[in-house]
């Protein structure tokens, strides 16, 4: 489970157009939130909605040239009275509301609650949502937005294994999710081209390589094979991000706090999504550093750009881009050298720049 995170580090932008990695920069916003940005989503209207520190919500609107860096903010309206999440399943639905679901913290508590909202940009509100019947908590949960635009979340730590489909229009659940070989706790879901979703186990004890698909026709888990090394830590069951990239190929990360390397794996998924697919394991994380519970994003010219550390919750944090056989030095934010990846959160903008937000207010 993860602790709750420190929020003290830095808000800027990734300039991710450049072809040669040495000319990439981060840049800071001309007009500074005056809040802790944490946890941020792009909204259908362009629009990127921020969490800060105390339930607030925040948009950051682009200038009439489609500026982020010259973007204005405006409060929105807050979260339901009692529901502060930190750790949490959220996504844009297909239309253009936002839900969160679950969280491992709730205002600053470790109580892996089992509340729910959903936001209505249209009308700048907020309403609850009750869980999925009989889930007393949902916690740091799972989520997705499957092809046909149904939302998908799991019960992070629930026996027997829980996940269920929300009906968007009158808010209420499905069961879903047969044959999970191992709870979804830390676990990270991934969309494939083919409309399956992807996840690497990290509490399989029997199989602690183990990677399943879930068949959205089927309503259940299908094995998705081995990832070759291991990628899911034990002492901790954190994992890194998995990066689908423009060949159809999933890069898939890892986590050690026992001070070695993280490990990777790529996938490559199978015609027949009935079939586990193939793994190969790939290059470790440069210079003893993982990507424990770290973020990363696709870059446009393909590449994945990973925020890494050596060791969960450790500082400092390094900036590689993987280019599909090793890695680049990239440079980072000035506040990386007091700060773990575990803190960081990025977003991919229509600019093809990366957002990068980690609870504070630069």
């Amino acid at each position: 489970m993860k602790p709750l995170r420190s929020l003290a580090v830095s808000l800027f932008l990734f300039l991710a157009w450049h072809s040669i990695a040495a000319g990439q920069s981060w840049q800071p916003l001309n007009n500074q939130p005056s809040f802790g940005a944490s946890t941020s989503l792009l909204l259908t209207n362009g629009t990127v909605l921020v969490q800060g520190n105390n339930g607030d919500y925040w948009g950051l609107t682009p200038d009439n040239t489609g500026s982020y860096v010259n973007g204005t903010w405006t409060q929105l309206a807050s979260l339901p009275p009692g529901y502060n999440p930190d750790a949490y399943a959220s996504a844009v639905l297909r239309d253009g509301r936002v839900i969160l679901e679950g969280g491992e913290y709730n205002n600053g508590q470790n109580d892996w609650t089992n509340q729910g909202a959903i936001y209505n940009p249209k009308t700048n509100k907020w309403k609850s949502v009750a869980p999925p019947s009989g889930w007393n908590i949902i916690g740091d949960a799972e989520s997705v937005v499957l092809s046909d635009g149904t939302f998908m979340v799991a019960n992070c730590c629930s026996f027997p294994y829980l996940a269920a489909l929300l009906d968007a229009t009158n808010l209420t659940w499905t069961p879903t999710g047969l044959n999970k070989q191992d709870s979804y706790d830390e676990e990270g879901w991934l969309l494939l081209p083919d409309g399956t979703v992807l996840t690497v186990d990290c509490e399989n004890g029997a199989d602690p390589k183990h990677a399943e698909k879930y068949i959205p026709s089927l309503g259940e888990w299908v094995s998705a094979g081995d990832t070759g090394v291991l990628l899911s830590d034990p002492p901790t069951a954190e994992i890194g991000p998995m990066v689908l990239r423009p060949d159809g190929t999933v890069f898939a990360t890892g986590a050690n706090s026992t001070g070695g390397a993280g490990h990777t794996s790529v996938y490559y998924p199978p015609k027949d999504p009935m079939s586990p697919g193939k793994w190969v394991p790939g290059p470790d994380i440069p210079d003893g550093n993982d990507l424990a519970d770290a973020p990363a994003a696709l870059l446009p010219d393909g590449n994945v750009l990973l925020d890494t550390s050596p060791g969960y919750g450790n500082p400092p944090s390094t900036f590689f881009e993987y280019n599909g056989t090793g890695y680049v030095k990239v440079p980072a934010p000035p506040n990386a050298a007091h700060e773990s990846s575990e803190g960081g959160s990025m977003l991919e903008l229509p600019t093809g720049q990366i957002f990068f937000t980690d609870g504070s207010s630069d």
